[in-house]
């Protein structure tokens, strides 16, 4: 895929972390890029300091994301690539016992919906809508669009208390190979990224002593990973055409223990 200012692109969660990293690489290019997040103040700042178009967004709306696209293409036009980094994350384990009483007890089956609602379906909603407004251009270069989705080593390395974070992760990288072939006659491609620890504003809340730790696990190079490293894949994955189906880990060798 080309990457000038005659390409149009949208980043779910794009005011922070990953996705802005990603946002702040297409907008290096030229691409103008629309940024879909559910933080307002994050994402007009976030839009401001890269020359984006913010639109707030919750992807686990069906007209939220009706009227995010809408809003998007009013101003930039149709878009031709999408990078999915919307995502929310939790830590509960399937069945557990009461700190206090002992009594057992187990997972609350609307937190875990809530998981798989926002990574796994708000993921696959963007990349059908997006894919659906892709087929209406012309190919250019030989294609119409290019999509790159966000998972997680939890998809193969689910670790205590990440059942649903790694099954909505795994259903990512499951519905990677099938989407690929229903969009290879339309010529638009599609590839997943599984990011291991990445020092995002979330792990820089966490105490030194624990990201010095999480640093330490990582075998070579034995650090976190940068979010421009990420950004870095996903653009390679939008020039490169012929990579397309792929789910590719960028995690420094690691293999997450059972905690």
């Amino acid at each position: 895929m080309r990457l000038d200012d005659s390409i149009a692109a949208i980043v779910t969660g794009g005011a922070s972390g990953l996705g802005f990293a990603a946002a702040q690489s297409l907008r290096a290019t030229g691409v103008r890029v629309s940024l879909f997040d559910r933080n307002a103040a994050q994402g007009e700042a976030a839009a401001a300091a890269l020359g984006a178009m913010f639109v707030e967004t919750d992807v686990t709306s069906e007209a939220s994301v009706e009227a995010a696209f809408a809003a998007a293409r009013a101003v930039h036009g149709q878009e031709r690539i999408l990078v999915n980094c919307a995502g929310v994350a939790n830590g509960v384990r399937t069945a557990s016992r009461d700190k206090t009483t002992g009594a057992p007890k187990h997972f609350p089956l609307d937190q875990f919906a809530r998981v798989i609602e926002v990574n796994l379906i708000g993921t696959f909603r963007c990349i059908a809508k997006a894919a659906a407004g892709m087929m209406t251009l012309e190919p250019l270069d030989g294609e119409r669009g290019a999509i790159v989705n966000t998972a997680s080593v939890a998809a193969q390395d689910g670790q205590i208390g990440q059942a649903a974070y790694a099954a909505s992760k795994g259903g990512v990288v499951g519905m990677t190979l099938p989407i690929a072939r229903d969009l290879a006659a339309e010529a638009i491609r599609i590839n997943t990224i599984m990011p291991g620890i990445f020092n995002t504003p979330l792990m820089q809340s966490l105490p030194e002593p624990i990201k010095d730790a999480l640093a330490l696990s990582v075998p070579f190079p034995q650090r976190l990973g940068d979010p421009a490293e990420f950004a870095s894949l996903a653009l390679e994955m939008l020039r490169n055409r012929y990579f397309n189906g792929e789910c590719v880990r960028l995690d420094g060798a690691i293999r997450m223990p059972p905690r």
